[in-house]
Protein backbone atom coordinates (compact mmCIF):
# COMPACT_ATOMS: atom_id res chain seq x y z
CA UNK A 1 0.00 0.00 0.00
CA UNK A 2 1.31 3.43 -0.89
CA UNK A 3 2.06 5.89 1.89
CA UNK A 4 1.32 9.56 1.68
CA UNK A 5 1.84 11.94 4.58
CA UNK A 6 1.30 15.68 4.73
CA UNK A 7 2.49 17.70 7.70
CA UNK A 8 -0.15 19.94 9.30
CA UNK A 9 -0.19 23.57 8.27
CA UNK A 10 -2.50 26.46 9.07
CA UNK A 11 -6.16 25.66 9.58
CA UNK A 12 -5.90 22.10 8.27
CA UNK A 13 -4.49 20.87 11.55
CA UNK A 14 -6.40 19.16 14.35
CA UNK A 15 -4.94 18.97 17.83
CA UNK A 16 -6.73 17.38 20.76
CA UNK A 17 -5.77 19.35 23.85
CA UNK A 18 -2.39 19.23 25.53
CA UNK A 19 -2.07 15.46 25.58
CA UNK A 20 -3.07 14.38 22.09
CA UNK A 21 -1.37 14.78 18.74
CA UNK A 22 -1.98 16.04 15.26
CA UNK A 23 -4.39 14.14 13.07
CA UNK A 24 -3.19 14.38 9.48
CA UNK A 25 -5.72 14.44 6.68
CA UNK A 26 -3.82 13.20 3.68
CA UNK A 27 -2.79 9.59 4.14
CA UNK A 28 -3.31 6.43 2.15
CA UNK A 29 -3.09 4.21 5.24
CA UNK A 30 -6.84 4.00 5.75
CA UNK A 31 -6.97 0.30 6.64
CA UNK A 32 -4.45 0.69 9.45
CA UNK A 33 -6.29 3.80 10.62
CA UNK A 34 -9.35 1.68 11.36
CA UNK A 35 -7.22 -0.51 13.62
CA UNK A 36 -5.98 2.60 15.42
CA UNK A 37 -9.54 3.75 16.10
CA UNK A 38 -10.37 0.34 17.56
CA UNK A 39 -7.27 0.52 19.76
CA UNK A 40 -8.29 3.93 21.14
CA UNK A 41 -11.92 2.91 21.65
CA UNK A 42 -10.98 -0.18 23.71
CA UNK A 43 -7.66 0.54 25.45
CA UNK A 44 -8.14 4.12 26.59
CA UNK A 45 -11.60 3.78 28.22
CA UNK A 46 -10.55 0.70 30.21
CA UNK A 47 -7.30 2.15 31.49
CA UNK A 48 -8.77 5.58 32.21
CA UNK A 49 -11.65 3.99 34.12
CA UNK A 50 -9.21 2.06 36.33
CA UNK A 51 -7.05 5.14 36.99
CA UNK A 52 -10.18 7.20 37.70
CA UNK A 53 -11.57 4.77 40.28
CA UNK A 54 -8.27 4.27 42.11
CA UNK A 55 -7.37 7.96 41.97
CA UNK A 56 -10.71 9.28 43.20
CA UNK A 57 -10.73 6.78 46.08
CA UNK A 58 -7.13 7.47 47.13
CA UNK A 59 -7.15 11.26 46.76
CA UNK A 60 -10.66 11.53 48.19
CA UNK A 61 -9.61 9.68 51.33
CA UNK A 62 -6.46 11.78 51.66
CA UNK A 63 -8.43 15.04 51.39
CA UNK A 64 -10.97 13.77 53.92
CA UNK A 65 -8.27 12.85 56.44
CA UNK A 66 -6.46 16.18 56.02
CA UNK A 67 -9.61 18.28 56.31
CA UNK A 68 -10.56 16.49 59.55
CA UNK A 69 -7.67 18.32 61.23
CA UNK A 70 -7.50 21.42 59.07
CA UNK A 71 -6.17 23.68 61.84
CA UNK A 72 -3.47 21.18 62.83
CA UNK A 73 -1.94 20.58 59.41
CA UNK A 74 1.83 20.43 59.23
CA UNK A 75 3.84 22.09 56.49
CA UNK A 76 4.11 19.15 54.12
CA UNK A 77 0.49 18.21 54.76
CA UNK A 78 -0.58 21.58 53.34
CA UNK A 79 1.26 20.75 50.13
CA UNK A 80 -0.33 17.28 50.19
CA UNK A 81 -3.79 18.81 50.43
CA UNK A 82 -3.19 20.99 47.37
CA UNK A 83 -1.62 18.04 45.53
CA UNK A 84 -4.62 15.82 46.22
CA UNK A 85 -6.96 18.59 45.06
CA UNK A 86 -5.01 19.03 41.81
CA UNK A 87 -4.98 15.27 41.17
CA UNK A 88 -8.69 14.98 41.93
CA UNK A 89 -9.59 17.81 39.56
CA UNK A 90 -7.46 16.21 36.85
CA UNK A 91 -9.19 12.87 37.42
CA UNK A 92 -12.60 14.49 36.98
CA UNK A 93 -11.70 15.17 33.34
CA UNK A 94 -11.28 11.43 32.68
CA UNK A 95 -15.00 10.62 32.17
CA UNK A 96 -15.12 13.25 29.42
CA UNK A 97 -12.09 11.67 27.74
CA UNK A 98 -13.67 8.22 28.00
CA UNK A 99 -16.88 9.40 26.32
CA UNK A 100 -14.87 11.33 23.72
CA UNK A 101 -12.82 8.27 22.75
CA UNK A 102 -15.97 6.18 22.33
CA UNK A 103 -18.42 8.54 20.64
CA UNK A 104 -16.61 11.80 19.88
CA UNK A 105 -17.09 15.09 21.72
CA UNK A 106 -20.76 15.54 22.66
CA UNK A 107 -20.50 18.02 25.54
CA UNK A 108 -20.42 21.31 23.67
CA UNK A 109 -18.01 24.23 23.27
CA UNK A 110 -17.94 25.43 26.89
CA UNK A 111 -17.02 22.06 28.41
CA UNK A 112 -14.48 21.51 25.64
CA UNK A 113 -12.60 24.64 26.71
CA UNK A 114 -13.13 24.04 30.42
CA UNK A 115 -11.74 20.49 30.25
CA UNK A 116 -8.72 21.70 28.27
CA UNK A 117 -8.07 24.36 30.90
CA UNK A 118 -8.43 21.90 33.80
CA UNK A 119 -6.10 19.35 32.23
CA UNK A 120 -3.27 21.82 31.79
CA UNK A 121 -3.84 23.62 35.09
CA UNK A 122 -3.95 20.57 37.35
CA UNK A 123 -1.22 18.63 35.56
CA UNK A 124 1.21 21.53 35.84
CA UNK A 125 0.26 22.50 39.35
CA UNK A 126 0.54 18.89 40.52
CA UNK A 127 4.05 18.55 39.07
CA UNK A 128 5.31 21.71 40.74
CA UNK A 129 3.68 20.76 44.05
CA UNK A 130 5.75 17.56 43.97
CA UNK A 131 8.85 19.73 43.59
CA UNK A 132 7.67 21.90 46.51
CA UNK A 133 7.29 18.81 48.71
CA UNK A 134 10.83 17.73 47.83
CA UNK A 135 12.19 21.22 48.53
CA UNK A 136 10.34 21.34 51.86
CA UNK A 137 11.89 18.02 52.89
CA UNK A 138 15.27 19.41 51.85
CA UNK A 139 14.83 22.45 54.08
CA UNK A 140 13.48 20.41 57.01
CA UNK A 141 16.37 17.92 57.05
CA UNK A 142 19.40 19.55 55.42
CA UNK A 143 18.76 23.08 56.75
CA UNK A 144 16.54 22.30 59.72
CA UNK A 145 17.41 25.26 61.97
CA UNK A 146 17.87 28.07 59.38
CA UNK A 147 14.59 27.15 57.63
CA UNK A 148 12.41 27.37 60.74
CA UNK A 149 11.39 30.95 59.97
CA UNK A 150 10.47 30.32 56.33
CA UNK A 151 8.65 27.02 56.89
CA UNK A 152 5.45 28.48 58.29
CA UNK A 153 1.84 27.63 57.33
CA UNK A 154 1.11 31.17 56.11
CA UNK A 155 4.14 31.12 53.82
CA UNK A 156 3.19 27.70 52.46
CA UNK A 157 -0.40 28.76 51.76
CA UNK A 158 0.88 31.86 49.95
CA UNK A 159 3.28 29.72 47.91
CA UNK A 160 0.48 27.35 46.88
CA UNK A 161 -1.87 30.19 45.87
CA UNK A 162 0.90 31.80 43.81
CA UNK A 163 1.62 28.47 42.14
CA UNK A 164 -2.04 27.98 41.23
CA UNK A 165 -2.23 31.48 39.70
CA UNK A 166 0.95 31.02 37.64
CA UNK A 167 -0.23 27.65 36.30
CA UNK A 168 -3.63 29.18 35.52
CA UNK A 169 -1.96 31.90 33.48
CA UNK A 170 0.00 29.29 31.52
CA UNK A 171 -3.15 27.23 30.90
CA UNK A 172 -5.63 29.90 29.77
CA UNK A 173 -4.40 29.94 26.12
CA UNK A 174 -5.34 26.28 25.80
CA UNK A 175 -8.98 27.19 26.44
CA UNK A 176 -8.79 30.07 23.96
CA UNK A 177 -7.65 27.91 21.03
CA UNK A 178 -9.90 24.92 21.70
CA UNK A 179 -13.15 24.50 19.77
CA UNK A 180 -15.52 21.77 18.57
CA UNK A 181 -15.92 20.74 14.95
CA UNK A 182 -16.33 17.64 12.81
CA UNK A 183 -13.36 15.35 12.28
CA UNK A 184 -11.89 15.30 8.79
CA UNK A 185 -11.82 11.50 8.69
CA UNK A 186 -15.39 11.08 9.97
CA UNK A 187 -17.95 13.71 9.03
CA UNK A 188 -20.41 12.54 11.70
CA UNK A 189 -17.95 12.61 14.63
CA UNK A 190 -17.10 15.79 16.56
CA UNK A 191 -13.73 16.51 18.14
CA UNK A 192 -12.58 18.99 20.78
CA UNK A 193 -9.36 20.28 19.26
CA UNK A 194 -7.19 23.32 18.57
CA UNK A 195 -9.05 24.43 15.46
CA UNK A 196 -9.09 28.19 15.98
CA UNK A 197 -6.77 30.96 14.76
CA UNK A 198 -4.92 28.93 12.12
CA UNK A 199 -1.14 29.10 12.42
CA UNK A 200 -1.37 30.77 15.84
CA UNK A 201 -3.21 27.71 17.12
CA UNK A 202 -0.45 25.50 15.73
CA UNK A 203 2.19 27.64 17.39
CA UNK A 204 0.38 27.30 20.72
CA UNK A 205 0.38 23.52 20.30
CA UNK A 206 4.17 23.49 20.04
CA UNK A 207 4.51 26.04 22.88
CA UNK A 208 2.22 23.95 25.05
CA UNK A 209 4.44 20.93 24.47
CA UNK A 210 7.44 22.92 25.68
CA UNK A 211 5.51 23.79 28.85
CA UNK A 212 4.69 20.09 29.28
CA UNK A 213 8.39 19.22 29.09
CA UNK A 214 9.30 21.98 31.56
CA UNK A 215 6.63 20.70 33.96
CA UNK A 216 8.39 17.34 33.95
CA UNK A 217 12.10 18.07 33.72
CA UNK A 218 12.18 21.09 36.09
CA UNK A 219 10.35 19.37 38.98
CA UNK A 220 12.41 16.23 38.34
CA UNK A 221 15.64 18.23 38.62
CA UNK A 222 14.45 19.84 41.87
CA UNK A 223 13.41 16.47 43.31
CA UNK A 224 16.68 14.81 42.31
CA UNK A 225 18.77 17.56 43.90
CA UNK A 226 16.72 17.87 47.09
CA UNK A 227 16.31 14.16 47.76
CA UNK A 228 19.97 13.51 46.94
CA UNK A 229 20.95 16.10 49.54
CA UNK A 230 18.51 14.51 52.00
CA UNK A 231 19.96 11.04 51.42
CA UNK A 232 23.53 12.33 51.82
CA UNK A 233 22.60 14.11 55.04
CA UNK A 234 20.94 11.02 56.47
CA UNK A 235 23.83 8.78 55.45
CA UNK A 236 26.31 11.06 57.23
CA UNK A 237 24.25 11.01 60.41
CA UNK A 238 23.86 8.15 62.84
CA UNK A 239 22.35 5.17 61.01
CA UNK A 240 19.07 3.70 62.16
CA UNK A 241 16.23 1.68 60.72
CA UNK A 242 14.06 4.80 60.44
CA UNK A 243 16.71 6.63 58.43
CA UNK A 244 17.13 3.70 56.07
CA UNK A 245 13.38 3.69 55.51
CA UNK A 246 13.44 7.43 54.82
CA UNK A 247 16.20 6.99 52.25
CA UNK A 248 14.28 4.23 50.48
CA UNK A 249 11.17 6.41 50.44
CA UNK A 250 13.04 9.38 48.94
CA UNK A 251 14.42 7.18 46.17
CA UNK A 252 11.00 5.62 45.54
CA UNK A 253 9.27 9.01 45.22
CA UNK A 254 11.79 10.23 42.63
CA UNK A 255 11.93 7.00 40.62
CA UNK A 256 8.15 6.64 40.38
CA UNK A 257 7.79 10.19 39.04
CA UNK A 258 10.66 9.56 36.62
CA UNK A 259 9.39 6.27 35.21
CA UNK A 260 5.77 7.43 34.98
CA UNK A 261 6.41 10.56 32.92
CA UNK A 262 9.70 9.98 31.08
CA UNK A 263 8.26 7.66 28.35
CA UNK A 264 5.55 10.19 27.47
CA UNK A 265 8.01 13.07 27.27
CA UNK A 266 10.35 11.09 25.03
CA UNK A 267 7.46 10.13 22.73
CA UNK A 268 6.23 13.72 22.67
CA UNK A 269 9.71 14.94 21.68
CA UNK A 270 9.65 12.50 18.75
CA UNK A 271 6.23 13.80 17.70
CA UNK A 272 7.46 17.38 17.87
CA UNK A 273 10.48 16.55 15.71
CA UNK A 274 8.13 15.01 13.14
CA UNK A 275 5.93 18.11 13.12
CA UNK A 276 9.00 20.32 12.66
CA UNK A 277 10.18 18.04 9.81
CA UNK A 278 13.37 17.12 11.66
CA UNK A 279 12.47 13.48 11.07
CA UNK A 280 9.88 11.84 8.80
CA UNK A 281 7.76 8.73 8.47
CA UNK A 282 8.97 6.02 6.11
CA UNK A 283 5.94 3.71 6.18
CA UNK A 284 2.36 3.39 7.32
CA UNK A 285 3.40 1.29 10.31
CA UNK A 286 5.78 3.96 11.64
CA UNK A 287 3.04 6.59 11.30
CA UNK A 288 0.41 4.55 13.12
CA UNK A 289 2.79 3.34 15.85
CA UNK A 290 3.38 6.84 17.20
CA UNK A 291 -0.24 7.56 18.11
CA UNK A 292 -0.73 4.40 20.24
CA UNK A 293 2.67 5.07 21.80
CA UNK A 294 1.51 8.54 22.84
CA UNK A 295 -1.75 7.15 24.24
CA UNK A 296 -0.02 4.39 26.22
CA UNK A 297 2.76 6.59 27.62
CA UNK A 298 0.27 9.36 28.44
CA UNK A 299 -1.87 6.89 30.37
CA UNK A 300 1.22 5.70 32.25
CA UNK A 301 2.02 9.29 33.19
CA UNK A 302 -1.51 10.08 34.28
CA UNK A 303 -1.53 6.99 36.48
CA UNK A 304 0.89 8.88 38.72
CA UNK A 305 -2.00 10.94 40.11
CA UNK A 306 -3.55 7.81 41.62
CA UNK A 307 -0.18 6.72 43.06
CA UNK A 308 0.50 9.98 44.90
CA UNK A 309 -1.73 9.19 47.95
CA UNK A 310 0.12 5.92 48.51
CA UNK A 311 3.57 7.47 48.03
CA UNK A 312 3.08 10.67 50.01
CA UNK A 313 0.46 9.87 52.63
CA UNK A 314 -0.69 6.32 53.27
CA UNK A 315 2.90 5.09 53.63
CA UNK A 316 3.08 7.05 56.91
CA UNK A 317 2.02 5.40 60.16
CA UNK A 318 -0.04 8.41 61.21
CA UNK A 319 -1.97 8.50 57.96
CA UNK A 320 -2.53 4.76 57.98
CA UNK A 321 -3.95 4.82 61.50
CA UNK A 322 -6.25 7.75 60.72
CA UNK A 323 -7.38 6.03 57.54
CA UNK A 324 -8.23 2.84 59.43
CA UNK A 325 -10.15 4.79 62.07
CA UNK A 326 -12.07 6.63 59.34
CA UNK A 327 -12.97 3.35 57.65
CA UNK A 328 -14.11 1.97 61.00
CA UNK A 329 -16.49 4.91 61.42
CA UNK A 330 -17.85 4.17 57.96
CA UNK A 331 -18.88 0.68 59.04
CA UNK A 332 -15.76 -1.41 58.41
CA UNK A 333 -14.94 -1.97 62.08
CA UNK A 334 -14.75 -5.76 61.94
CA UNK A 335 -12.11 -5.59 59.24
CA UNK A 336 -10.23 -2.52 60.45
CA UNK A 337 -10.02 -2.88 64.23
CA UNK A 338 -7.41 -5.69 64.20
CA UNK A 339 -5.11 -3.45 62.15
CA UNK A 340 -5.22 -0.35 64.37
CA UNK A 341 -1.81 0.14 65.92
CA UNK A 342 -0.14 2.83 67.94
CA UNK A 343 1.99 5.05 65.72
CA UNK A 344 5.53 3.70 65.59
CA UNK A 345 8.41 6.14 66.03
CA UNK A 346 10.75 3.89 64.10
CA UNK A 347 9.12 4.18 60.67
CA UNK A 348 9.43 6.91 58.06
CA UNK A 349 6.50 9.15 57.21
CA UNK A 350 6.32 11.35 54.16
CA UNK A 351 3.71 13.62 55.68
CA UNK A 352 5.39 14.76 58.90
CA UNK A 353 7.03 18.11 58.98
CA UNK A 354 10.05 17.83 61.29
CA UNK A 355 12.86 15.54 62.29
CA UNK A 356 13.96 14.34 65.70
CA UNK A 357 16.37 11.85 67.15
CA UNK A 358 14.10 8.85 66.77
CA UNK A 359 12.11 9.56 63.56
CA UNK A 360 13.12 10.76 60.12
CA UNK A 361 10.33 12.29 58.04
CA UNK A 362 10.65 12.71 54.26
Amino acid sequence: MAFAFTLPEGEDTDYNGSYDVYETKETACEDEGIGLQTFNAVFQPLLYSLIFLLGVAGNGLMITILLRRWHLLRITEIYLLHLALADLMLLFTFPFDIVDSATGWLMGEFLCRLMGLMKNLNFRCGSFLLACIGFDRYLAIVHAIPSMQSRRPRTVHLTCVTLWLVCLGLSVPNAVFLSVRKEATNSSRLSCSNHLYGINGNNWVLTNRIFDHLCFFLPLAVMCYCYTAVVVTLCNSQKSQSKQGAIRLALLVTLVFFFCWLPYNITLIIETMVDLRAIGYTSCSSYFLLRPALDVTKSLGLSHCCLNPFLYAFVGVRFRNELIKLLCRLGCSRVCLPFIRTQSHSQASVSDGATNTSTIHI
